[in-house]
């Protein structure tokens, strides 16, 4: 059980992780909470944006405020698995030669996957152990990653060439994702204000320990949803698959896969992880709501009509959530 104590002291650890953020990033609310349900469903996230809009950043400012090792991955299509995730190197000491490990930059605790989907699928499946298992295999030989971990990525939507898309058993692992969009009129005149003043910006010092956020973690799970919500939660997630008699029409007409039970997990630890965050004391249908859409919009897979005619997930999800009501 947690305490009291534990309860109003991480609370406060992320309220203070929130402002330290919000020193850097202007706007992007909806961006900074998903990526801190993902840190407490020890999750990933994937942010997506065209150039320009603050991903990297963000990502920085997150890692910073953390307090937490932190490692860059630009991906590109040379890159090889082994340039993520290590490799053996032949070492010679007295005499001896004999193969020493040299971990790759997977190997920290926020991980940036800058432009993810530059890179081919085979280099783009070295995550795949690491965001699910919290591990990597190198040859005969497994190397648990330090906890609290997390990855996140990004990747532009707009420019197609020279990209390839994910696979969706990698996808699938990723907890949510997060459209970054263009700031407000107001967010844009703060923003050329904060990079054109003679002091730059600085990224945060730690505001958070690492105790802390796993303390925090155990929390969100402790959180008390109703049976009825859950059972909700699946019927949401049902309800993606063509061929569920819940699922809509255009559900049915346009969809290939729906999404996997990961996206049931997802929406429920999501909404326990926003109740924590808003200082709720239990799972509410808004907590619900709040995650639904980034918890599955990456999670539809079309059919070739539904490609054919540039249908978006969104909607599909939108009337998902108009059609499937609690009971």
């Amino acid at each position: 059980m947690i305490s009291e104590m534990d309860l109003e002291r991480t609370y406060s650890a992320f309220e203070r992780l929130r402002a330290a953020i919000g020193t850097v990033i202007v706007g992007h609310d909806a961006i900074v909470r998903a990526a801190l349900i993902a840190l407490l469903c020890r999750g990933n996230l994937i942010l997506e944006g065209v150039p320009g809009l603050g991903k990297t950043l963000l990502v920085r400012a997150i890692a910073g405020a953390l307090g937490l090792r932190f490692s860059r991955i630009q991906f590109t299509p040379d890159l090889m698995p082994a340039d993520i995730v290590g490799t053996d190197l032949i070492t010679e000491e007295g005499g001896r030669r004999s193969f020493t490990f040299s971990p790759g930059p997977v190997f920290a605790n926020v991980v940036l996957a800058d432009e993810i989907n530059r890179a081919t699928p085979k280099t783009q499946s070295a995550l795949l152990e690491a965001m699910e298992e919290r591990t990597v295999t190198v040859g005969t030989k497994t190397y648990s990653l330090d906890e609290p971990y997390i990855v996140l990525a990004t990747q532009n939507p707009i420019e197609m060439e020279g990209t390839y898309p994910l696979p969706e058993a990698q996808i699938d692992r990723f907890l949510l994702k997060a459209n970054v969009l263009f700031p407000t009129f107001d967010e844009l005149v703060e923003i050329t204000t904060r990079n054109t003043e003679p002091q730059p910006l600085r990224i945060p010092d730690p505001v958070v320990s690492a105790d802390e956020i796993l303390t925090a973690r155990r929390i969100v799970r402790e959180l008390p949803i109703a049976a009825g919500l859950r059972e909700y939660v699946s019927r949401l997630v049902l309800a993606t698959h063509p061929d569920h008699q819940d699922a809509p029409p255009r559900i049915r007409e346009y969809v290939e896969y729906g999404a996997s039970p990961r996206a049931a997990i997802a929406l429920v630890l999501g909404a326990k992880a926003h109740a924590f965050l808003a200082g709720g004391p239990n799972v509410r249908r808004s907590d619900i709501a709040a995650v639904f859409r980034p918890a599955l919009v990456h999670r539809i897979v079309l059919n070739f009509k539904g490609d054919a005619e540039g249908i978006a997930a969104d909607g599909l999800l939108e009337e998902i959530w108009d059609r499937v009501t609690p009971i």
